[in-house]
């Protein structure tokens, strides 16, 4: 069992915080019990925690007292109770703790009435009086601790960037295990931090290297701070970097704004995806900067799209999508003739162009700046897995975008002002980068439908399981060209067309 975390709180504004920190630590499942003696500071973490989570300074936060129980439909369901009149255990199954857990975080005081009925996973917050001050001891789950070791980790870096009075409220999570939080510090606008420990190398998949290694994908926070430079130093629009623990995987941004390229429907909004795509064609027109100085002694090295990160990526859909489709693994023969089939695709990219591609170009990482004008009004905010390779992968990235449908006619007026923004900027292949984008398209897809199963199986994020029936359209759009013939073929065969 991880070791307990002890904290000395020197007034109610540090118990208040700690309530706010702990906001961003906990997660549907995890009860809290608060024990203590009258006056301690239960109540105070517990009113501080339910307005951080509700993002309301003005919460009515009741004591539950007489209802024993007192719930809240937030960001995460909380559920505050308050076992002090308690008469008996086993009132605690009518009251629902047990369905509240199912999907929410309960906050329990006076536990002591009821400690047979918690979880045994539960984390335990026990003050004590200490001078003019508090004494927190938190113990219990493990993993549960680690999350809580990470957000007071994150209130340590702001500390000690002279930002230890800031609000920290939660911003976003993705299918990866990065978090984002808005930070408010009195004076200046509001701030984005970023919280990306360095990856947990997976299994070994092939040659001793494990997913993300033969991806290339960004195992800490270096490409971020690197690539954003770059892609700054061209004129495009990146976040810049105001603070950083690269070690820890922390870093406190420029927050870009809020509005996106969809309007409030959730649909795409043309004229903001045509100037997305503009500014696409411009930084793909741009010479490549493969080596990124971050110091004298650091490097960020870009790495290439090769064949061994286009084949790990497609072999999602056998090792994942397949399986769930049809109840069972793909044969030894199905598996040789389909990464056969990638082969010959992949040679045909040989003498392709080759730019910036920063690999994940769509909805959710593009900020619109009504207010800006040129290439500013686009907001570039994910690049952290920037390769080099085919610039056709970006633009299929956001002319098949995996979170909203993108209708035939927007995906070819986007391929058409791409093509001749291309064309005014020097000399262009179309016939060629036309090929390109249904074999990048068929690439990016089959990796994606294999990725919203293993979210759904492995990680526990069945949601996005409703961008599947998307995604398999856009695939059996890329799979239309000629080039394509011998993968359609497999996946008919295979019965997944």
């Amino acid at each position: 069992m991880m070791q307990a975390i002890e904290l000395l709180l020197k007034d109610e504004a540090a118990t208040i915080q700690l309530g706010e920190d702990l906001a961003l630590a906990l997660k549907a499942g995890d009860c809290l019990a608060l024990s203590g003696d009258l006056g301690a500071g239960k109540s105070t973490l517990a009113r501080a925690f339910l307005r951080a989570m509700a993002d309301d300074d003005q919460l009515e936060v009741p004591s539950p007292t007489f209802t024993l129980v007192q719930s809240y439909d937030l960001r995460i369901p909380v559920s505050h109770f308050d076992l002090y009149r308690l008469a008996d255990v086993s009132e605690l199954d009518e009251l629902g703790l047990d369905e509240a857990l199912s999907d929410g975080i309960c906050l329990v005081e006076w536990p002591e009435n009821a400690l047979a009925a918690l979880p045994k996973t539960r984390l335990t917050a026990t003050f004590s009086h200490i001078g003019d001050g508090r004494r927190v001891v938190i113990s219990g789950d493990a993993v549960a601790l680690a999350r809580i070791e990470r957000s007071l980790a994150i209130r340590s870096f702001l500390s000690d960037r002279g930002h230890g009075q800031a609000r920290r409220r939660h911003l976003s999570g993705d299918a990866s295990a990065r978090a984002y939080e808005r930070i408010v510090v009195n004076g200046r606008a509001a701030m984005i931090l970023m919280d990306s420990a360095r990856h947990k190398p997976g299994p070994i998949l092939q040659d001793g290297k494990y997913y993300q290694q033969l991806a290339h994908l960004a195992e800490d926070v270096i490409p971020f701070v690197a690539i954003a430079s770059d892609i700054r130093e061209k004129g495009f629009c990146a976040p810049r970097v105001y603070e950083n623990d690269l070690g820890a995987g922390i870093l406190l941004i420029e927050n870009l704004g809020s509005e996106g390229i969809l309007d409030p429907d959730g649909q795409p909004v043309p004229q903001r995806y045509l100037e997305s795509v503009r500014v696409l064609a411009h930084l793909h027109a741009q010479p490549v900067t493969r080596d990124i100085p971050l110091s004298d002694t650091l490097i960020h090295h870009i790495p290439g799209f090769d064949r061994t990160a286009m084949k790990i990526e497609t072999s999602l859909l056998i090792d994942w999508y397949l399986p769930w489709k049809r109840g069972e693994k793909a044969s030894n023969a199905e598996r040789t003739e389909y990464f056969t089939v990638w082969d010959t695709l992949i040679d045909l990219l040989a003498a392709s162009e080759k730019k910036l591609l920063l690999r994940d170009f769509h909805s959710p990482n593009i900020i619109w700046r009504d207010e800006r004008s040129g290439f500013d009004r686009v907001g570039i905010i994910d690049f952290q897995d920037a390769m080099i390779g085919p610039t056709a992968y970006d633009v299929a990235s956001i002319t098949q975008d995996a979170r909203v449908t993108i209708t035939p006619d927007l995906c070819e007026q986007m391929l058409s002002l791409y093509c001749s923004e291309r064309h005014a900027l020097g000399i262009f292949n179309e016939a060629t980068f036309r090929r390109d984008w249904h074999l990048m398209s068929a690439q990016r897809n089959c990796k994606l439908v294999g990725i919203w199963v293993r979210l759904m199986q492995r990680d526990g994020k069945p949601f996005y399981m409703k961008h599947m029936p998307r995604t398999f359209s856009y695939l059996e759009t890329a799979l239309r060209h000629e080039a394509l013939a011998p993968l359609r073929d497999w996946c008919i065969k295979a019965g997944i067309l």
